[in-house]
C-alpha cells in the first residue's frame, strides 16, 4: 500500500526533479497530483521515465484533504498561503522554500544528519527542507563532527546558476551566446554579467555586510547539526549550469588526521569520497549532475590551525540540495510515522 502524494510547483526545475526522483527511487505511490499556478493548468508533465503523463492542476482550487504528503517547490510567497491549508487538511507539507526553516517548532531535516528531528513534525504538520548549500555541507560535516567535534567552519561556495531558477540558467546561456557573436550581455536576473565571470553576491545584503544566503548557511547548520559550531560563509555565483561546489576549512576540538577523515567519509551515508592525489582525481560540478551523492575530494590537513582539515565538496543542487532531500524526507516520514508501505 502506497501514499497519496502531491507535488506543488511541478512545472519548475525543482518540481520536475522531484517527479524524476520519486520515479527513480520507486517511492510507493497510490495516487499522485501535480500542481502549479493557473497559467500552467491543464499542461501535461512527464512522471520521470515511467511513461506516465500527469495533468497539472491549479493549486488555488486544490483540496488537500485525504492526501498524505505534499512536496512544495513554489517559493515562500505561495507557500505562506497554501502550506497552512494543506497542513490543516491533514496533508503533511515538505517545503523547499526558506519560509519555515528557522521556525522553532518546524523540523529542518537532512535525513543522513538529523533524522530524529522529524518526530517534531506534528506540531505544525510541516517539515522544512534546508538551503541547497547547507544540505550538501552538513552531509559531509556530520560524520566528521561525530568523530572529533567541529568548533569552526569557514566555507566558500561556488554556486551554479540553476540555484536562481530557470531565469538564471537562461541568462547564462544567452549571455554566453551573445558574447560569442559580439552582442551585448546585459544582466537581468543577476546583478552583474554571469557569463565568464563570478559574482560574490547571492540573495539580499544584510546590515552586517553578509548576504542572506551566507546567513542561511550559518543558522541552518547550527539548527541541523549543532548550535555550538561556528560558521562563516562567502557565497559566490559561478557560470556553471548545475552543481554547487564548496571549499570547506574545518577546525576540530580533537585531533583528526586527513587519513582518518578519509576513512570516515568513505563509509558515511550520502557521501562518495573521490580523493586521488593526481590529475583529475577529484569531482567537479559537471560530473555530479544527475547523481544522488554528495562528493568529497581533496581532503587534507590544514597546517594553519591545530586540528584542522580542508576539503572540497560537490553536489547536484537540484537533487541533494532540493528535490532529492525532499524525497528522502518523505521516505523518512513514511518509515517513522505514516507506515503505510
Amino acid at each position: 500500500m502506497g501514499y497519496r502524494v502531491v507535488v506543488a510547483g511541478a512545472t519548475g526545475n525543482v518540481g520536475r526533479e522531484m517527479l524524476n526522483i520519486l520515479a527513480e527511487r520507486e517511492f510507493p505511490i497510490d495516487e499522485i497530483a501535480v500542481l502549479a499556478s493557473a497559467r500552467s493548468q491543464g499542461d501535461m508533465i512527464e512522471f520521470g521515465e515511467t511513461g506516465k503523463t500527469l495533468k497539472v492542476q491549479n493549486i488555488e482550487h486544490f483540496d488537500f484533504a485525504g492526501w498524505d504528503m505534499a512536496l512544495f517547490a513554489i517559493g515562500s510567497t505561495a507557500t505562506k498561503i497554501y502550506a497552512p491549508k494543506a497542513a490543516a487538511a491533514g496533508c503533511t507539507v515538505i517545503d523547499n522554500s526558506s519560509l519555515y526553516r528557522m521556525e522553532p517548532d518546524i523540523p529542518l531535516i537532512v535525513p543522513e544528519v538529523n533524522p530524529e528531528a522529524i518526530d517534531g513534525y506534528k506540531a505544525r504538520n510541516i517539515i522544512a527542507n534546508p538551503n541547497c548549500s547547507t544540505a550538501q555541507m552538513v552531509v559531509a560535516l556530520k560524520p566528521l563532527h561525530d568523530a572529533a567535534t567541529i568548533k569552526r567552519v569557514v566555507v566558500s561556495t561556488y554556486q551554479s546558476v540553476s540555484g536562481a531558477g530557470k531565469q538564471g540558467m537562461d541568462e547564462l546561456f544567452e549571455q554566453s551566446r551573445n558574447i560569442f557573436v559580439g552582442d551585448p550581455a546585459e544582466p537581468k536576473k543577476f546583478t552583474k554579467q554571469i557569463a565568464f565571470n563570478v559574482i560574490p553576491h547571492i540573495d539580499s545584503f544584510l546590515d552586517d555586510g553578509f548576504t542572506k544566503e551566507e546567513w542561511k548557511m550559518v543558522v541552518e547548520t547550527k539548527k541541523i547539526m549543532d548550535p555550538k559550531v561556528k560558521v562563516v560563509a562567502t557565497c559566490v555565483r559561478v557560470p556553471v549550469f548545475v552543481g554547487h561546489s564548496e571549499a570547506i576549512n574545518i577546525e576540530f576540538e580533537n585531533e583528526l588526521s586527513a587519513a582518518d577523515a578519509q576513512k570516515i567519509l568513505r563509509e558515511a551515508p550520502g557521501v562518495m569520497l573521490v580523493d586521488k592525489r593526481e590529475d583529475g582525481g577529484y569531482v567537479t560540478p559537471i560530473e555530479c549532475v544527475g547523481e544522488f551523492a554528495t562528493y568529497v575530494s581533496r581532503v587534507r590537513d590544514d597546517p594553519t590551525v591545530d586540528n584542522g582539515l580542508v576539503l572540497w565538496c560537490v553536489s547536484d543542487n537540484l537533487r541533494k540540495g532540493a528535490a532529492l532531500n525532499a524525497v528522502q524526507i518523505a521516505e523518512l516520514l513514511g518509515r517513522r510515522h505514516l507506515k503505510k508501505a
